[in-house]
């Protein structure tokens, strides 16, 4: 590895937040310098850093970028939730508008890229609602913007397997406590309460460059949910990955790729 890249250990973030202290896990990814924004990673409702494996590393390496990956409270090696805490459907709300202005701030980071994957794209997108002036831009990967009788029963269909078969021992390799991280995510996307929630309006205000991608095969969500982005900022540049699922970063790794670094370096 050259001198100008690196893989830092996972570090740790101690910030205040809700009265309560937490340890939120990071790691650098990618060069030490670069002539672009540092690009954050959000993972998804199941996510961690381990859990998007050599991805963020490996994009950011290929093409020059220094990159953030890190563990939301509940997630990886990050304070895990307490067991009988729920989610609040306004859950990315506050992680958005609460949470990452004090971690970016703890960590001195300015004017980041944002590349959010699922519940992590939604989270970008609410973030870019209030703090577009404090952006480079986002890329949004499967996001969420409105709930779809497809997501719930995916997610329904997620929670039969973690309770019958090894879903639970899987996720044990992602997670210090696979439990938080799974029926925090679960218990509140199938909340009735969660049906109505709703960010299409949030978008409005969004005027930072937004790249939205997703595979024409997501098993969570119909494309409705990027081109519902673009109808609400008409700038937004679409893609859709043939031969993709949710996860565009496992399905089609190159192709997204090169779709989300012709973006940022386009925008220099």
């Amino acid at each position: 590895m050259s001198s100008d890249m690196h893989n830092s250990g996972v570090q740790f973030a101690d910030i205040q937040w809700r009265n309560s202290q937490l340890r939120l896990e990071y790691q650098w990814v990618g060069a030490r310098r670069s002539e672009h924004p540092v690009i954050v990673f959000l993972h998804e409702g199941l996510g961690s850093i381990a859990l998007w494996k050599d991805f963020p590393a490996s994009f950011c390496r290929a093409y020059g970028f220094t990159g953030l990956v890190f563990s939301r409270y509940g997630y990886g090696q990050s304070t895990p939730r307490i067991a009988e805490e729920k989610w609040p459907v306004s859950f990315m709300h506050e992680q958005a508008h609460q949470v990452l202005p004090v971690f970016f701030s703890h960590l001195g980071i300015a004017r980041p890229w944002l590349f959010g994957h699922s519940d992590g794209a939604s989270i970008a997108l609410l973030y870019a609602s209030r703090f577009s002036q404090q952006l480079s831009g986002i890329v949004v990967a499967a996001p969420h913007i409105f709930v779809e009788d497809k997501t719930i029963d995916s997610i329904r269909a997620a929670r039969e397997v973690y309770v019958t078969q090894d879903l639970r021992s899987r996720l044990a390799r992602y997670h210090a406590d696979p439990d938080s991280a799974f029926w925090g995510w679960n218990d509140v996307w199938l909340d009735p309460a969660f049906r109505s929630w709703n960010i299409e309006n949030d978008l409005t205000a969004i005027t930072c460059p937004v790249l939205a991608i997703q595979g024409k095969d997501d098993e969570y969500g119909t494309l409705e949910q990027i081109y519902g982005i673009q109808r609400k900022i008409p700038a937004t540049q679409i893609v859709v990955l043939p031969q993709c699922g949710h996860s565009p970063h496992r399905d089609q790794s190159e192709a997204l790729s090169q779709e989300v670094a012709h973006f940022i370096t386009h925008r220099v």
